[in-house]
């Protein structure tokens, strides 16, 4: 008898904490966003973020209480020696929190760490080469993001990305635009979106830039979403994030229903950046 209550009052404990816990992570996160920014770090984004002067007054406080929230619960990781930088995780939370402007975001749930390596680093992979012969190569990378706990990035890539931001390439965005996508579990180009009716405009919108993206490619059109974005629904979804950041105007102009399908998602409207 005895045993069973202790097992009833653990279980009972454990609903509890699991109930709290959420109000508790939300009540902490309000704090950390009501802490003064440091001149220092508005400095070293102002330098950093070509967008961030362009922002609106409640865009750019919001921005900051995120970077606050983001630091504190994400780790830095130098690879290969590197040593890493207040410069290097400012300007890394800053473009990653731009995809959370929209309020909705779980700042990137299962994300841990943030891993940090001097430019391109080398992966060994094995690659099916037919059905009998399977073959080891070393690819270069700049950028990956995985769906358990971890994103890896270049710094020489990031600091790339921001000194050239209109070019449509960002891997901030990128990684952590698949981020997103992989909350749920998997990586097919679906975040999570706010009502079960969205997922249907989703899936219409994107399948048909997709296929479009993919047909252009093969017929060698110029494409203003880079053609990387035909490789699968995943990396789609990334690179369109990318473009629809870094390269507005081209996106909407060009593809008008992928942009307004983004800026409903992301809750911003790129476009009122100016210094675009």
């Amino acid at each position: 008898m005895m045993q069973a209550i202790i097992i009833f009052l653990l279980i009972g404990l454990i609903i509890a904490v699991i109930l709290v816990s959420p109000i508790l992570t939300k009540k902490s996160r309000s704090r950390i966003k009501k802490r003064a920014f440091p001149p220092l770090w508005n400095a070293i984004i102002e330098n950093n973020l070509p967008i961030y002067l362009y922002l609106s007054p409640d865009e750019r406080r919001r921005l900051q209480g995120h970077i606050q929230v983001f630091l504190t619960e994400k780790q830095f990781i130098g690879c290969q020696g590197l040593q890493v930088t207040e410069e290097m995780r400012l300007t890394i939370a800053a473009v990653a929190c731009l995809l959370l402007l929209n309020e909705r975001g779980k700042y990137f749930p299962k994300l841990r760490s943030i891993l940090i390596y001097p430019g391109t680093y080398f992966v060994n992979q094995t690659v099916a080469v037919d059905n009998y012969i399977l073959e080891e190569r070393r690819d270069a990378r700049l950028g990956e993001s995985w769906t358990k706990d971890q994103v890896i990035l270049s710094w020489k890539q990031v600091q790339q990305d921001t000194q050239n931001w209109r070019d449509g390439h960002n891997v901030v965005l990128h990684e952590f635009a698949h981020q997103l996508d992989q909350e749920d579990g998997k990586a097919e180009g679906v975040p999570i979106l706010q009502r079960q009716s969205d997922y249907v405009i989703w899936s219409r919108v994107m399948t048909t830039e997709y296929q479009k993206l993919g047909h252009d490619i093969q017929q060698g059109v110029k494409t203003v979403i880079d053609g990387y974005g035909a490789t699968n629904p995943a990396e789609f979804f990334a690179v369109a994030t990318e473009t629809f950041f870094e390269k507005p105007q081209q996106l909407l102009r060009k593809h008008s229903a992928l942009y307004e399908l983004l800026q409903g998602y992301y809750q911003v409207e790129p476009m009122e950046w100016v210094g675009l």
